[in-house]
């Protein structure tokens, strides 16, 4: 049985591991999530993301509640009081459990002497709640963003910024592939009403997006393949890249592996390499692919050395789905606001043209490249390929159906798919 412990606690004690660390919540939460009771992993969460998401207006808060901030081995409370705020403004958490369980909090992180100033500030809050917020909700915080990104996107997308960030700040819809080799589209979802649960259908021809989020537990089928877990924009590469029964391909930067899946579902014949340079997070390549019954060559290798693991293999296709700043699915993992810097932004770029240029000479003649990026900045996308192009004289755009001439932008919809971007090269 797992043992009882302190939501709110254990909450800012992660907060203050991305905030203060640098640490991702992708990688830390999942450990702490299974050592809280069931019915509690969903709630830290909520807490852990929605303090992450709305960071600016908490940091304005305490300001204006504290005349000075807590620091060295008090700094964990500061966040302890941001959890108690955000419950407080975006939970339906009672408030009276939300402010009892948030002191006690400071109990279990053994700053027992301070609940009396937690105590005080979360209900001096409540006493002045609408005047503080109408102080603090005013630009650039209101935006929720860190200032770099903020100006980055003013300054790519003068005309869409604002319902960029917009989109960036809700939670995310929870979009569903269903595995064609299983069951169509509609037969599945009749599977899905039948357990109480709605969806509407996607423009991708596999994809549902649930009407409110449940745990895959709940989807008809989920271990046994007929279903995957997968945003609307992410399912499109498969699509885009369209493999052929008997093709040899190649799925770089695979984890977690959901497009390697994907390619096998639209060509179970195909023959499929998937490479990432992380070996921890092939383990969910290969759990995937057990998931749905599929079978895939899997490596681990760095996309800048491809004769290293791939020796003197050619492809007749290629997914890249490059490393990028993931500001297109920020939604997604709020803590990428506060992990990334401006400065990542050409390092990233110069990263992406090396792989690129790498991989290139390991596709055949008249073969396709699809790369892809989960980034909504310029830098890696339309002038990452416009660079590309101009450098090598047997590449050519294929001009996607929405896209411009050298790729296909997308922005995070609030009822859509994430921020993503497409090229489509073809080997002359």
């Amino acid at each position: 049985m797992k043992k009882a412990t302190n939501l709110r606690a254990l909450a800012a004690q992660l907060i203050e591991r991305v905030v203060d660390k640098g640490e991702s919540l992708s990688a830390i939460l999942p450990a702490a999530q299974r050592g809280v009771a069931d019915k509690d992993a969903a709630l830290l969460q909520e807490l852990c993301f929605g303090v992450m998401r709305t960071l600016p207006q908490l940091e304005a808060l305490i300001g204006k509640l504290m005349e000075r901030p807590l620091t060295g081995k008090q700094r964990v409370l500061h966040y302890l009081i941001m959890v108690g705020l955000y419950q407080l403004l975006y939970t339906r958490v009672p408030p009276h459990a939300a402010l009892a369980e948030t002191v006690a909090g400071a109990e279990t992180l053994k700053r027992a002497n301070l609940k009396g100033v937690l105590n005080g500030v979360l209900r001096q809050f409540q006493r002045q709640q609408e005047a503080l917020l109408a102080q603090v909700d005013q630009a650039p915080q209101r935006y929720l963003h860190p200032n770099w990104l903020l100006k980055r996107l003013q300054h790519a997308w003068p005309q869409q910024w604002q319902q960029i960030v917009d989109a960036n700040n809700q939670r995310p819809p929870m979009w569903l592939r269903v595995n064609r080799q299983h069951h169509a589209r509609d037969a599945w979802l009749a599977l899905l009403n039948q357990a109480d649960k709605d969806a509407r259908c996607g423009d991708a021809p596999d994809s549902l997006c649930l009407t409110s989020p449940a745990p895959v537990s709940q989807l008809p089928g989920f271990d046994q393949g007929w279903v995957t877990v997968q945003d609307l924009s992410a399912q499109r590469c498969a699509l885009l890249l369209e493999p052929q029964n008997g093709e040899s391909v190649l799925d770089l930067c695979a984890a977690p592996g959901g497009k390697t899946t994907h390619i096998l579902e639209v060509a179970p014949q195909a023959q499929v390499m998937a490479v990432d340079i992380d070996e921890q997070r092939l383990r969910r390549v290969r759990e995937n692919l057990q998931r749905l019954g599929m079978s895939a060559d899997v490596r681990q290798g760095d996309g800048r050395t491809p004769a290293e693991w791939c020796g003197d293999a050619m492809f007749d296709r290629i997914l890249l789905d490059a490393p990028c700043s993931a500001t297109g699915v920020i939604r997604r993992h709020p803590d990428i606001k506060w992990l990334r810097r401006d400065r990542d932004i050409p390092e990233l770029a110069a990263l992406q043209r090396e792989i690129l240029t790498a991989v290139w000479p390991y596709l055949k003649s008249g073969g396709t490249l699809l790369y892809a990026t989960c980034s909504i900045l310029p830098e890696e996308n339309q002038e990452q390929i416009s660079a590309f192009l101009a450098a090598h004289d047997d590449a050519v755009a294929v001009k996607l159906p929405q896209g411009e001439e050298n790729g296909w932008q997308l922005f995070p919809q609030a009822e859509g798919g994430d921020g993503f971007f497409y090229a489509k090269l073809m080997k002359k």
